[in-house]
């Protein structure tokens, strides 16, 4: 027995609800009319609303005059085929359809977490620069040429505050060409000996930077051979500074620096001729202000005053040039302290340091031509460069050892002025001692 009202007919369903649409295309998704509630009893004017499935059990009769939404399904909620029965189209909320090719609901594409992202790009960045800073150490290490012996040398003075540097330029010309000894006006001496001597103390009241005249007047006192290990007694002899290091190498010469002026020498460091125009080279040339134009036919210096770029050619003249000079040795150490700080203001620069493509050949060109103590390390050279750019730039003194006069060309040192200059550097005082 049918419970439905006898007048209900196809027709009363509206739309074909249940039944899809005939035409081949679905019918659009329609939204949901406002619920309301009925006017007067409890099924609305035209009486209880057809199962929209047919059969005999009744189903929940629907709001408003016309069932559920005008027989279209609940806000547009599928458009099954004709007689089956069933709805099978679109997909509730879905304008695009569900089923086949519909693809369903699609939720909203979570946001990226750029928290956790910068954190492991940090963590990236951090572990690519310790793992290429520690590689580039143990390079860097690996190049150092350390053989020179220090404890070779006998009877040496109590060290003080601070860190002293014997930095000397040779005048070594191993590895050049008889090519490059043209180009660099070298000459083919044998041998080697040294064209500048410079003491670096480091300390806590100030970095000072002192030129020794080559031809400084010294005593040579007894030493132990550094190949023979025998021991030279004192015989009162007094030379050329440069002429200690003719004689027996770094050695003599740090024993000779230690015996005249009474300071420790902490380490020692030595470049030659074709290691320093490398330098200069691979830093790209460095930019000086050169006071007054000379020329010297020995070094093969030619330069115009003013402003210019040197490359390792023209460097290696600048700071070799004597002859030019009527105070030969001691203008030229203060060239040689003005080129150093300069090509120390060059390497130091971000587009150097910041850089690998001229970081590792000027690591290379500098650590490859460098002769250094036993007990040098690469914090010792780091330290002993930034000092020397910071005394450049004006955190320190730079200076000649006090001269007093000359003596058969020999220049005496102001042994009172040496005096005091040496203790202030040993207990790591400001100097006040000038070389004028």
């Amino acid at each position: 027995m049918n419970d439905w009202p006898e007048e209900w007919s196809d027709n009363n369903r509206g739309g074909g609800y249940g039944r899809g649409s005939a035409s081949a295309q679905p019918d659009p998704a329609r939204v949901m009319r406002q619920v309301r509630r009925p006017a007067s009893g409890a099924y609305g004017a035209s009486g209880p609303s057809a199962p929209p499935y047919g059969g005999s059990v009744p189903q929940q009769p629907g709001y408003g005059d016309q069932g559920y939404d005008d027989g279209q399904g609940y806000g547009g909620y599928g458009q099954g085929s004709a007689g089956d029965g069933y709805n099978t189209g679109q997909v509730y909320g879905s304008p695009g359809g569900g089923g086949a090719g519909g693809g369903g609901y699609q939720g909203e594409r979570p946001r990226p977490n750029w928290r956790r992202r910068i954190k492991w790009t940090a963590i990236t960045l951090v572990t690519v620069l310790v793992v290429t800073s520690v590689a580039t150490y143990f390079w860097a290490d690996s190049k150092l040429n350390r053989d020179v012996d220090l404890s070779k040398v006998i009877d040496r003075p109590s060290g003080g505050d601070g860190t002293n540097y014997l930095i000397v330029g040779s005048d070594s010309r191993a590895g050049l060409s008889d090519e490059q000894k043209k180009d660099l006006h070298t000459g083919s001496a044998e041998g080697k000996r040294t064209d500048s001597m410079m003491i670096l103390h480091v300390g806590d009241s100030g970095d000072t930077l002192i030129s020794l005249p080559r031809d400084s007047d010294v005593e040579i006192p007894s030493y132990k051979g550094s190949t023979s290990g025998k021991t030279y007694p004192s015989t009162g002899r007094h030379t050329k500074l440069n002429a200690a290091y003719a004689e027996d190498g770094p050695t003599l010469l740090v024993r000779a620096v230690e015996f005249n002026t009474g300071l420790r020498i902490d380490h020692y460091v030595e470049i030659g001729f074709a290691g320093f125009a490398n330098i200069v080279d691979s830093v790209g040339g460095v930019t000086i202000d050169i006071d007054q134009a000379f020329k010297d036919k020995y070094s093969g210096a030619d330069f115009k005053a003013g402003k210019q770029k040197l490359n390792g050619e023209q460097a290696l003249a600048f700071v070799r040039t004597r002859h030019a000079f009527a105070a030969s040795d001691l203008q030229r150490t203060k060239n040689q302290q003005k080129f150093l700080s300069a090509l120390a203001h060059q390497v130091a620069t971000p587009s150097t340091i910041l850089n690998p493509f001229k970081l590792y050949p000027t690591l290379g060109a500098g650590l490859d031509s460098l002769s250094v103590d036993k007990d040098m390390s690469l914090w010792d050279l780091a330290s002993m460069f930034f000092a020397m750019k910071g005394v450049s730039g004006g955190d320190g003194t730079s200076m000649n050892m006090p001269i007093s006069g000359s003596s058969g060309g020999n220049l005496l040192w102001d042994k009172a002025k040496v005096k005091t200059l040496v203790n202030e550097l040993n207990n790591d005082q400001k100097v006040t001692v000038s070389s004028d």
